[in-house]
């Protein structure tokens, strides 16, 4: 048995505070630089604030949305959206793309203009990947750079509550320390770059139906230790410089005009120093949002009314907005356009050649290392390449393979094969149902080059069967489209597929199934199939990428980001909260009748009852047995964890073995879970993960210092963080639930900052 000499850190400390626990002289020395930086920035910003005039200082906190604006200077592009700049002071015109997936050019508003498209944040998320997470922040980045943007709307880490959202493929999964590890190391890539990056939305902003009206509910401490904390721990490790917050309202407030969430946690709690900016339409009001901590309008023109231009420059000349205040809007945008370096580093005045070969390298290792293997009975998988005759089934696999939909559509390399138009729905206006130019087909071929290779649409269930029959293998192919805007209405799968993967497998025993989806879907046929790769939406090399994986040349690794139900009635909420209403609205409003979306408000109120036990936690508790827990996914070899230390005191650390027992390398994720919660009944939570590459017959040392509010509860009426005095149990396993090594460590009562 090989032996590594190099212990690992897990990926588990998101905070300087944290860093200093494990290696106090080392974090302090790293961080010095990063405070001195940050400072400098802080003291330019307030410099050029106050060397602005009244006009201009108006003038940067508002933004155009192209698409839809009168004014159109010179350098203004088809694109998210553009604020003018002060050149008299070297103050950069700010010009904004979308967003975490690649350059986003949805229904081809720049023709001809294409970028490199990256899969699913959701398989980034399966990744459990840091350094790839940096990496894809870096290639996008670059792109966006190279095509004149500098601000890119990334950095989306709202946690998946419900199975049924839209954007849950935009997002980083259920888990706050995940999603926030996932999207600050993303954000960070982004900006290494001399660009900004936001995070987005803040907060919990988690269904898409009715999003603009709808009332989030619940309490504080449930909050902070969930979609707030995965924001947190985002915000600390990619430095942002800019934070979306999102359109509904939390608490009866909007959270854009919401002092509670602007003022008092992020900009006072956290000391975050850059700026706000709304999401397009999510601006309500004048005075109360620029005194709530809102610092920028994105997108005026659709909002209701430019708030913060001429109602502003009228609500400071009475007072009712103070001077200092819109100095302090304008010194925040500064102050993230300075720490970046954006300032000092001007994107280009016209297009930059880009290396899209390399960046599609990039791409394709997300989608190897984030798709997810669910099933391989009887390992059938990886194919042998030298089966005689394949048959792949359904969703277009001879050209291409799915992506979702909304404002993170990119126009990819190698053009859309497939395009359907959207003829009604909220999302009918900027998406269509779209496909990246990458066959499985071709890649399948070129992996088994001396067997017969075919292609049936799937359409006919019957067909397909007959198909398969005479094939050493059958491959179906299964879809889901999500977009922005609309939220699934149902976790099956569309256009009769349950159908058809039951006769393919009725057929032909040997039979695999490739899901091409946004999220968690029902599998009646689960027991009837020998082999499931998740392989979510997989970018512009997806089909590559799943070639690879069926065949071996690339060992599965990825483990859900997120629960993956048994049934629809195991969601906590269901149907979707307001979706009824909306749906009879608009069917009146295609009659003619009266009962429309206006007529009616329809603004549900959603009650996140489940407070901070968000997917596994809430399964771990009330003792359901989900489809596929969360952290779960195979692999073609073994891993096997031993030597369990855990240490208590002031600090929780843990430490272990990982040994690769197969015959073949491949990489692992271990994670680690603490039972902790005192407020409102104790919960496991993920507390760390590392992801380890290990040759056959290798062992590594894994070693974890446990960020203290991991376990802790969030003391509203001290606001503090507070980890109780007591013993709490520690799991080492393969997902949530699993306890292949188990421990005990005793506390002391500690209290962290907010």
């Amino acid at each position: 048995m090989k032996v590594s000499t190099r212990s690992r850190q897990m990926y588990l400390a998101t905070s300087v505070a944290v860093l200093a626990l494990a290696t106090p002289a080392a974090a302090q020395q790293a961080q010095a630089p990063q405070d001195a930086a940050a400072t400098a920035a802080e003291q330019r910003a307030e410099t050029l604030s106050g060397q602005m005039t009244r006009e201009e200082q108006l003038r940067y906190v508002h933004g155009y949305f192209p698409p839809m604006s009168k004014d159109q200077p010179a350098d203004m592009i088809p694109s998210a959206g553009y604020v003018p700049g002060i050149p008299r002071l070297g103050i950069p015109t700010l010009r904004e793309s979308d967003a975490s997936l690649g350059v986003a050019n949805q229904i081809e508003q720049r023709k001809g203009d294409v970028a490199t498209a990256l899969p699913a944040s959701l398989a980034l998320a399966a990744s459990f990947d840091p350094d790839l997470a940096y990496r894809g922040g870096v290639m996008i980045g670059s792109e966006a750079r190279a095509k004149t943007f500098n601000v890119l709307l990334a950095g989306g880490v709202n946690l998946t509550r419900d199975p049924w959202g839209g954007r849950t493929f935009e997002y980083l999964g259920e888990d706050p320390l995940l999603a926030g590890i996932m999207a600050g190391e993303s954000i960070r890539g982004v900006q290494a770059n001399h660009i900004v990056s936001t995070v987005k939305h803040f907060a919990i902003n988690p269904q898409e139906t009715l999003r603009t009206t709808m009332d989030a509910k619940i309490d504080e401490a449930s909050l902070r230790e969930s979609d707030l904390l995965a924001f947190e721990i985002a915000i600390e490790r990619g430095r942002p410089g800019s934070v979306m917050c999102a359109y509904n309202k939390i608490n009866t407030d909007w959270a854009c005009e919401n002092d509670w969430l602007l003022n008092q946690v992020l900009k006072r709690d956290w000391g975050y120093k850059g700026w706000v900016m709304s999401d397009w339409g999510a601006v309500h009001s004048t005075v109360k949002a620029a005194n709530a901590g809102l610092d920028q309008q994105s997108g005026r023109e659709l909002d209701k009314a430019m708030y913060l231009g001429k109602p502003l420059a009228d609500a400071v000349a009475n007072g009712s907005v103070s001077p200092e205040r819109l100095r302090d809007m304008n010194r925040r945008i500064l102050w993230g356009v300075t720490t970046t370096g954006l300032i000092d580093h001007p994107v280009p005045l016209a297009a930059q050649p880009i290396d899209y070969a390399a960046n599609a390298r990039v791409a394709q290792e997300v989608a190897e290392k984030g798709s997810v293997l669910l099933k391989n009975q009887g390992n059938l998988l990886p194919l042998a390449r030298t089966a005689k005759k394949i048959v792949l089934i359904g969703a277009h696999a001879d050209v291409g393979v799915l992506s979702g939909g909304g404002s993170s559509q990119v126009r990819s390399v190698g053009g859309a094969p497939v395009e359907i138009p959207l003829t009604e729905g909220a999302a009918s206006s900027f998406a269509r149902v779209t496909w990246h130019a990458s066959s499985p087909l071709t890649a399948i071929r070129a992996m088994a080059p001396g067997a017969e290779v075919s292609y049936i649409d799937g359409r006919d269930p019957a067909a397909a069967a007959a198909a398969a029959r005479g094939a050493d293998l059958a491959i179906v192919f299964a879809w889901q489209w999500r977009t922005e805007a609309q939220d699934i209405e149902t976790l099956s799968l569309p256009d009769n597929q349950d159908a058809l993967i039951e006769a393919v497998a009725g057929a032909n025993k040997r039979t695999a199934v490739v899901l091409e989806t946004g999220g968690p879907v029902l599998m009646p046929w689960l027991g009837k199939v020998p082999a499931v790769l998740q392989a979510w939406y997989p970018g512009q090399k997806g089909g590559e990428a799943i070639a690879n994986l069926l065949f071996g040349a690339a060992n599965p690794s990825g483990k859900l980001p997120m629960t993956f139900v048994a049934s629809e009635a195991q969601a906590p909420r269901h149907p979707v909260p307001g979706l009824a209403d909306m749906k009879a609205a608009d069917a009146a409003k295609k009659a003619g009748g009266t009962y429309g979306m206006v007529e009616r408000k329809l603004a549900p109120v959603v009650p996140y009852a489940e407070g901070a036990a968000v997917g596994y936690r809430s399964f771990l508790k009330t003792g359901q047995k989900p489809l596929f827990p969360f952290g779960y996914g195979l692999s073609y070899t073994q891993f096997r964890y031993a030597g369990l230390k855990v240490e208590g005191g002031r600090e929780l650390r843990v430490s272990f073995d990982v040994t690769n027992t197969g015959r073949v390398a491949g990489a692992d994720t271990p994670q680690v879970y603490a039972t902790a919660g005192r407020r409102d009944g104790a919960t496991a939570r993920l507390v760390g993960f590392e992801r380890v590459m290990l040759q056959p017959g290798e062992t590594r040392r894994v070693q974890v210092a446990v960020d203290p509010r991991l376990i802790a509860d969030y003391d509203v009426a001290g606001k503090r963080w507070h980890v109780a005095a007591g013993t709490y149990p520690v799991t080492v396993g393969h997902h949530a639930g699993d306890a292949a090594l188990s421990g005990r460590a005793t506390l002391i009562e500690a209290q962290v900052k907010p």
